[in-house]
């Protein structure tokens, strides 16, 4: 099972209400077992928010990709901008926080 991570900032508290990374493909995937209860869980709730709590926020959307459509998302993808974090946060908390340990 293939899981693709794509970052959207739909909260932006910019001067001009934009985010310079509109238009920008910033995506991720990532393999698990082939029935794994843990993604499947992750599948299920497909979207996950962070409040930076200066105006902006972010959003996670998450779904299931084949191969083909993975090879497709790491050739055109630009990174994460930054936020792989909010990755490593899902998969191990089923939302996105911040280290609490930094």
């Amino acid at each position: 099972m293939i899981l693709s991570f794509t970052l959207s900032m739909p909260g932006v508290s910019s001067w001009n209400g934009k985010w310079t990374g509109d238009g920008t493909l910033y995506a991720r995937v990532q393999k698990f077992g082939k029935k794994s209860d843990w993604a499947q869980e992750i599948l299920k709730r497909g979207y996950f928010s962070y409040f930076f709590g200066d105006g902006w926020r972010a959003g996670v959307t998450v779904k299931e990709v084949d191969a083909k459509e993975a090879a497709r998302i790491r050739k055109h993808s630009a990174g994460f901008c930054g936020y792989d974090w909010m990755i490593t946060s899902i998969i191990d908390h089923l939302q996105i926080q911040v280290n609490q340990k930094c």
